[in-house]
Formats: C-alpha cells, sequence, structure tokens
C-alpha cells in the first residue's frame, strides 16, 4: 500500500476505521479535533455512527452503552476533556467494556494551553478516576506507529475486555508525516456473547460495575488484578536505542523520544559522551525490565527522564532502576518544547557536576 502524506489525528482515525471502529462519541477540545472532525465525515460513508455529544461526561456515556452493546467504539479528547470522561471510564473498567481512549495531550493544570505536553502521564497511568484499576496504555512517537498501534488497541481491548489508551500529544496530533495505512480488518471482529442484545447470549447480559456485597466486590477486583497481570507480562513494550556500552541512558516517550533520540545520536560529537534511550512503547504497563537492564551495564553513570512535564514518569524510572544508579530529570512544562541543545546542555552539565 502507498505511502499518504497525513496529519496524526486524521491518522488515528482511519487507523481506527480500518479496525473496525464503527462508532464513535466525542466533545471538541484542542489540540485533537481533527479527530471527531474526520470521523463526522468518514464513518457515515463506511455505515457507522458519529455522535457530537453535548458534553464530555455524555460522550463517555455513550462509549459504555455502545460497548456494552459489542460494538467496536472510540472518544476522542484532550487533557481536561479526559478528566470529565474519567468517571464513565472507572465505570467502564468495572463493568469490564472493551474500548479506545484517545488522549491528545496538551499543557496544564486546568484549561493550560493547546500546545503540547505529556503531563497527564499520573492520570493515563495510574487509572485516572477512582477505584483500583489500571488500563493498557500506548504512548506512540510517530504518526506511522500510532496508525500501527491502533489495530492493536482495539484487539487488546477485546481480548481483555478493558479499556485502552492512546497517549499522545498536541505535536503528535498536529504534524504531518507519510504514512503506510494498515489493511482494513478483514473477517468477522472477536464474538462478544457476553454483550447485550447478542442473540448467542441466551440469557439476560447484565452490564454493571456495582457489587453491594463487600466480598463479591472483592471477588470482582481480584478478577481485575489477574487480567492486569497477564497484560503486565505479555503487553509491556519498549524501544532501546544505542544503549550498549553507553555513559548515560535517557528514557523517554512520545515525541520527547523522537527528540532524545537525536540528541543521543549527536552526544558522542557534541559533548563527547555515548547517551544511549529507552523508549516505553507501553506507559503502563512500563518497561521495567528494559531500563533496568540497560541502567545495570557497567559504563553507564546515570540515568534521565527527560519529560514535557514537572516529572512524572521520572518515579517509575526510579522504581525500575532501584537505587542501582543515579536517576535525574529534565523537563518543560506547560506546552514548551525543549530542542535537542537543551537536552544535550543538561546531559552535559549532569555529567560534569554529578547530578
Amino acid at each position: 500500500m502507498a505511502k499518504k502524506l497525513m496529519k496524526g489525528n486524521e491518522a488515528i482515525a482511519e487507523a481506527a476505521i480500518q479496525a473496525g471502529c464503527r462508532f464513535f462519541f466525542g466533545y471538541p477540545i484542542t489540540p485533537q479535533n481533527e479527530i471527531p472532525e474526520y470521523m463526522a465525515k468518514r464513518m457515515p460513508q463506511v455505515g457507522g455512527c458519529f455522535v457530537q455529544a453535548e458534553s464530555e461526561v455524555s460522550a463517555i456515556n455513550m462509549v459504555y452503552g455502545a460497548a456494552g452493546a459489542g460494538a467496536r467504539v472510540m472518544t476522542s479528547s484532550s487533557s481536561p476533556g479526559i478528566s470529565l470522561k474519567q468517571e464513565g471510564i472507572s465505570y467502564a473498567v468495572g463493568a469490564e467494556l472493551p474500548m479506545v481512549v484517545v488522549n491528545i495531550v496538551r499543557g496544564g493544570p486546568g484549561l493550560g494551553s493547546i500546545q503540547p505536553a505529556q503531563s497527564d502521564y499520573y492520570q493515563a497511568t495510574r487509572g485516572g478516576g477512582h477505584g483500583d484499576y489500571r488500563m493498557l496504555c500506548y504512548a506512540p512517537s510517530s504518526v506511522q506507529e500510532a496508525v500501527d498501534l491502533m489495530a492493536k488497541a482495539f484487539d487488546a481491548a477485546d481480548e481483555y475486555r478493558n479499556p485502552v489508551m492512546m497517549l499522545g500529544d498536541g505535536m503528535l496530533g498536529q504534524i504531518m508525516e507519510p504514512v503506510e495505512m494498515v489493511s482494513p480488518r478483514e473477517g468477522a471482529l472477536p464474538e462478544k456473547t457476553w454483550a447485550a442484545g447478542v442473540p448467542e447470549n441466551k440469557g439476560r447480559a447484565v452490564i454493571n460495575s456495582l457489587f453491594i456485597d463487600p466480598i463479591e466486590n472483592e471477588r470482582h477486583n481480584q478478577l481485575l488484578e489477574a487480567k492486569y497481570q497477564a497484560m503486565r507480562e505479555r503487553e509491556t513494550l519498549s524501544e532501546s536505542i544505542g544503549t550498549q556500552r553507553a555513559e548515560v541512558i535517557l528514557v523517554a516517550y512520545g515525541t520527547m523520544a523522537r527528540i532524545c533520540e537525536r540528541a543521543a545520536r549527536d552526544a558522542q560529537k557534541a559533548i563527547g559522551a555515548k547517551v544511549g534511550l529507552v523508549r516505553p512503547v507501553t506507559v503502563w504497563p512500563f518497561p521495567d525490565d528494559a531500563i533496568r537492564q540497560a541502567a545495570a551495564q557497567p559504563s553507564v553513570k546515570r540515568v534521565i527522564a527527560v519529560e514535557m512535564s514537572a516529572g512524572q514518569m521520572v518515579d517509575d524510572v526510579r522504581i525500575a532502576v532501584n537505587g542501582t544508579k543515579p536517576v535525574g530529570f529534565y523537563g518543560t512544562t506547560g506546552g514548551v518544547v525543549p530542542t535537542v541543545q537543551n537536552i544535550l546542555d543538561h546531559i552535559q552539565a549532569a555529567l560534569k557536576e554529578g547530578n
């Protein structure tokens, strides 16, 4: 299939359609507006359903309903909008409903800015809403990777009967890159005999997250925990670049990883240090083992977490390294995107001062 120049948001939407998504419910907010706009045009063309809800709260509850009926369904938003959806997402996890939620992150807190940021990391990797729960969370660093991961996200949501999040940022959503679109979904989608309105379901389908009996509720939570453990074992993804015999290991995801990859490539010539990169592709489950192994090399003097936030992923990096090497942090906030030179300057200063 020939490559086509596409904006990130539009490519994500088209990839969802090719993955078999036929229901989309959302509400506009910058910088993800091209996703619902694209879906409004394309869904009728493929026999699907697009609804612009009256609010983010309404949108996520429409998603809940469609998922409960067995549909492949998604929603998208940006930061404050995802916050409004969190109650519904928690309900969906509790009711074991598969869906895909796309968050194209903007600067915060509050309304913040409309520029790219990574300050929703805690929200994305710690559940975000109330109760004990987790979601498989992909963090693509290119438009092509976002396209490739969309089908995987829908399949994983169905396999685990759990919402899956695609975590991007304003830059990923707005940049245009050549992409090779995934092939259309062939054949039937996975059977969902548990869903409401499915002919195979002879009894009454109960789509529910309420458990009055605490023992029953604990049993349900233990069932969910078993799924999360299976995700940790099977779904953790990362990429290691130039980490062999490195003096410094950078850890970064998404757009920030692209900038760090260039910084690592330029480091030997620019500052006389060999720098490697570990890029989490899933930010939950987090690739602890890959980071731990990279940091364990005798050549490594320190590990640096690099984020477009005030410091969130760095907590997971410190847990992974577990005190075996110093872990530093470099970050920008509010929508400021650092340059390659910013990162090189920080690495050089950290090596010099031991910080």
